[in-house]
Protein backbone atom coordinates (compact mmCIF):
# COMPACT_ATOMS: atom_id res chain seq x y z
CA UNK A 1 0.00 0.00 0.00
CA UNK A 2 1.06 3.75 -0.52
CA UNK A 3 1.99 5.20 2.49
CA UNK A 4 4.85 7.79 1.33
CA UNK A 5 3.14 11.03 2.70
CA UNK A 6 4.73 12.74 5.88
CA UNK A 7 2.43 15.53 6.36
CA UNK A 8 -1.20 16.07 7.14
CA UNK A 9 -3.55 16.50 4.62
CA UNK A 10 -5.85 19.34 4.26
CA UNK A 11 -9.34 18.65 6.54
CA UNK A 12 -11.16 19.17 2.57
CA UNK A 13 -9.59 16.64 1.37
CA UNK A 14 -11.16 13.34 0.83
CA UNK A 15 -9.73 10.06 1.57
CA UNK A 16 -10.28 8.73 -1.86
CA UNK A 17 -8.45 11.87 -3.44
CA UNK A 18 -5.58 11.43 -0.67
CA UNK A 19 -5.05 8.02 -1.45
CA UNK A 20 -4.88 8.23 -5.05
CA UNK A 21 -2.42 11.18 -4.20
CA UNK A 22 -0.78 9.10 -1.88
CA UNK A 23 -0.27 6.13 -4.53
CA UNK A 24 0.83 8.72 -7.55
CA UNK A 25 3.97 10.00 -5.14
CA UNK A 26 5.27 6.18 -3.69
CA UNK A 27 4.39 4.87 -7.79
CA UNK A 28 6.35 7.76 -9.52
CA UNK A 29 9.68 6.56 -10.25
CA UNK A 30 8.51 2.76 -10.13
CA UNK A 31 6.31 2.74 -14.01
CA UNK A 32 8.12 1.60 -16.99
CA UNK A 33 6.61 1.39 -20.45
CA UNK A 34 7.33 -0.75 -23.33
CA UNK A 35 7.76 1.89 -26.29
CA UNK A 36 8.29 -1.81 -28.87
CA UNK A 37 5.17 -2.88 -30.60
CA UNK A 38 2.93 -5.15 -29.39
CA UNK A 39 3.40 -9.39 -30.82
CA UNK A 40 0.77 -10.52 -32.45
CA UNK A 41 -0.12 -13.89 -31.27
CA UNK A 42 -0.05 -17.22 -33.43
CA UNK A 43 -3.06 -19.74 -32.87
CA UNK A 44 -3.32 -23.14 -33.46
CA UNK A 45 -6.09 -24.60 -36.01
CA UNK A 46 -8.02 -25.63 -32.91
CA UNK A 47 -8.15 -22.29 -31.37
CA UNK A 48 -8.93 -20.51 -34.65
CA UNK A 49 -11.60 -23.13 -34.97
CA UNK A 50 -12.68 -22.17 -31.44
CA UNK A 51 -12.96 -18.26 -32.17
CA UNK A 52 -14.32 -18.72 -35.09
CA UNK A 53 -17.53 -20.57 -33.19
CA UNK A 54 -17.79 -17.78 -30.87
CA UNK A 55 -17.34 -15.40 -33.44
CA UNK A 56 -20.60 -16.78 -35.12
CA UNK A 57 -22.66 -17.41 -31.84
CA UNK A 58 -22.10 -13.76 -31.15
CA UNK A 59 -23.01 -12.42 -34.45
CA UNK A 60 -26.67 -14.44 -33.89
CA UNK A 61 -27.22 -12.92 -30.68
CA UNK A 62 -26.32 -9.51 -31.87
CA UNK A 63 -29.05 -10.16 -34.48
CA UNK A 64 -31.64 -11.82 -32.54
CA UNK A 65 -31.06 -9.15 -29.97
CA UNK A 66 -31.40 -6.15 -32.88
CA UNK A 67 -34.81 -8.85 -33.84
CA UNK A 68 -36.07 -8.27 -30.71
CA UNK A 69 -35.75 -4.96 -30.44
CA UNK A 70 -37.71 -4.28 -33.41
CA UNK A 71 -40.62 -6.63 -32.52
CA UNK A 72 -41.04 -5.00 -28.88
CA UNK A 73 -41.76 -1.81 -30.80
CA UNK A 74 -44.12 -2.54 -33.13
CA UNK A 75 -45.95 -4.00 -30.77
CA UNK A 76 -45.56 -0.95 -28.24
CA UNK A 77 -46.42 1.26 -31.60
CA UNK A 78 -49.50 -1.00 -31.62
CA UNK A 79 -50.81 -0.95 -28.72
CA UNK A 80 -50.10 2.82 -28.27
CA UNK A 81 -52.83 3.04 -31.62
CA UNK A 82 -55.11 0.16 -30.40
CA UNK A 83 -55.63 2.31 -26.98
CA UNK A 84 -55.83 5.81 -28.41
CA UNK A 85 -58.63 4.62 -30.94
Amino acid sequence: MCLHYRETPPSSMSNAMLLLMLCKIGVQGELLTFPGKMVNTVYSDEEKEIQDKESKEETVLAMLGIIGTVLNLVVIIFVYIYTTL
